[in-house]
């Protein structure tokens, strides 16, 4: 599979190379929006399916924005948030690469369209990086274009993109950071200073775009050099260039590495980001199986999957690698020996089996359930189960942070990146054996095929994203009095989040469902029975002027505006279902 054979593409020159990088830009464009379907024509005002996480990262869009150019702080703690402790967005995800893009279109169309653009970007520039990645490797520009839609609308991203993950969903770093690796430990003379630079660069922007990406990489990193050393070239670790160039890519990393990591350090070292307990990460193991079912919105087989398997939860566990990647992959390593990349293929083999051991988690699950055995009582009390251990367990136990990662099934990410690049090593295979007359055909005929395997059909839900007009009503009353919203369980929902860019004011809540803070953890107990009297005196003692009570998760409402005024509240008005009360200040 070099640039010579058949099947493939002769190197061009830079103008003509320029052309087919715009092109292959421009297919995965039309392709995003034939995946995301109907998303182009609700670009301004609704994001895809039920508001969630998706209404996070559009408040984040909008919150850089106001941070950077109005407040002229940190956008990284909110003083607004969790108030007034203030809130350390690092709990969650910054996501700076991913929502950058997001703030500049913004200025174009507001944040709801700044947040349909990045996503958007993501299918386009992780087809773009695959396929680089591919035709670098093969010379084929039709293996780069299969491999690309593969990777591209792999089902991992489609579920991400359905539930509003803009973080996972920035996945074009991945093909670019580990082909600068490969480039740097298999070339042996000279610094390789634009491999160097490569691997920094795109290793600091996945740290700027989740943490969770950020460490699962350097643990497959190790994965990766490691097998490279003992399968390809056992005299890796005696070469000065190997420690030289590692050295330059930890030191040119470092200023985007810095930018990322820092926020999340400072917050560990606060108590701020919380371990898991065993049962709770064993929730979040993936099955063997979630590798091999199709995605619950495949449009022919879909509904059936959900219907006849546990996909609870369906959105980490949407793991599917695919047929034709599936496929393809196998011819490549059928045919490794006739392949230069034969080396590669191997160090891939051994980290798609090391990351999918990974992704099972601490305890061996089947069809989302844990499988149990005998085991002797010494054994049980030591494990706290009689589940499969798994050895995730062992990192669980004893490798740092390794116990903060809430769904460790995520490793199975890398899984589907190595299988797909071997996709598009195979692909060049087959297309180079039909040769040069046929290969614009069965390159077709296998992007049709992808297609089919992987279109999850029209999106059938959209959700308008917009303020509440008791959020407008708060905007217009003078003074700066925090704003608390009840029932207590509303305060750390992502859409009160979005409210406060309406309303200006100070919150009491935030989105804490990972990382709860601690003046939260404090204040809950008290507050999710309000009204009280304990629940008021702490409402003053946090500077709360503005009261709201959801009429809709109040049957008697009646009885409880009666408790809130007998406390001293005074009633203001009801403004589409919420009630409002000025709490006087003391």
């Amino acid at each position: 599979m070099t640039s010579s054979s058949a099947g493939t593409s002769p190197k061009p020159g830079r103008g003509r190379a320029a052309l087919i990088h715009a092109a292959v830009l421009g297919f995965y464009t039309l392709l995003s929006l034939v995946m995301t379907y109907p998303l182009a024509l609700h670009l301004t005002d609704s994001v895809a399916g039920q508001i969630g996480d998706n209404i996070y990262f559009v408040f984040l869009i909008k919150w850089y924005q106001q941070a950077w150019f109005g407040l002229h702080i940190s956008p990284f703690f909110s003083p607004l948030l969790n108030y007034p402790q203030g809130w350390n967005l690092a709990s969650t995800d910054t996501s700076l690469a991913t929502t950058l893009p997001g703030l500049f279109f913004s200025l174009f169309g507001g944040a709801t369209f700044g947040y349909n653009a990045a996503m958007l970007l993501t299918f386009v520039l992780s087809g773009w990086a695959m396929f680089y990645w591919v035709r670098r490797l093969t010379g084929s520009t039709g293996a780069g274009l299969v491999g690309g839609m593969i990777y591209a609308f792999l089902p991992y991203r489609m579920a991400h993109f359905l539930i509003g993950h803009l973080n996972l969903s920035g996945t074009e770093w991945f093909p670019l950071y580990f082909m600068g690796l490969y480039d740097l430990l298999r070339k042996k003379e000279g610094w390789q200073w634009s491999s160097i630079l490569l691997t920094a660069v795109t290793l600091g922007l996945i740290g700027l775009t989740s943490m969770y990406y950020l460490y699962m990489t350097l643990l497959i990193s190790v994965v990766f050099v490691f097998a490279y050393w003992l399968l390809v070239d056992r005299a890796l670790l005696r070469s000065r260039w190997f420690y030289q160039r590692m050295a330059g890519v930890g030191v040119a990393s470092i200023p985007l590495l810095a930018a990322g990591i820092l926020p999340f350090l400072g917050l560990n070292s606060q108590g701020g980001l919380a371990s898991r307990s065993v049962s709770y990460a064993s929730m979040y193991s993936a099955s063997p199986t979630d590798f091999f079912l199709p995605s619950t919105l495949q449009f022919l087989v879909g509904k059936w999957v959900g219907q006849h398997f546990d996909r609870s939860l369906w959105v980490e566990a949407t793991l599917y690698i695919g047929i034709v990647a599936l496929v393809l992959a196998g011819v490549a390593w059928l045919r490794r020996k006739e392949s230069e990349h034969r080396p590669l293929m191997k160090v891939a083999l051994v980290v798609i089996g090391v990351a999918f051991i990974l992704a099972l988690g601490v305890r061996l699950h089947w069809l989302g359930q844990e499988v149990t055995m005998p085991m002797p009582a010494a054994v049980q009390t030591y494990l706290h189960s009689n589940a499969v251990p798994m050895p995730a367990l062992i990192l669980f136990r004893f490798l740092p942070f390794f116990d903060k990662m809430r769904a460790i099934m995520r490793m199975g990410f890398f899984v589907l990146i190595f299988t797909t690049l071997l996709a598009g090593l195979g692909a060049a295979w087959l297309l180079q054996w039909v040769g040069k007359r046929r290969a614009p055909w069965v390159t077709a005929l296998l992007l049709i095929l992808v297609f089919v395997d992987f279109y999850p059909g029209a999106f059938p839900q959209f959700a308008q994203v917009t303020g509440r007009p008791v959020d407008e009503w708060l905007a217009a009353q003078p003074g700066q009095g925090a704003v608390a919203q009840f029932p207590f369980g509303q305060e750390d929902d992502q859409q009160q989040v979005y409210n406060t860019l309406i309303h200006g004011k100070p919150f009491i809540g935030g989105f804490f469902s990972a990382n709860q803070p601690e003046q939260y953890g404090r204040i809950k107990p008290v507050l999710e029975a309000f009204p009280s009297a304990e629940g008021k005196a702490i409402l003053g003692q946090l500077g709360v002027h503005w009261v709201l009570f959801d009429l809709s998760a109040y049957p008697d409402f009646a009885a409880v505006r009666a408790q809130v005024e007998r406390l001293g509240l005074k009633y203001d008005t009801t403004v589409s279902g919420q009630a409002v009360f000025e709490l006087p200040a003391p």
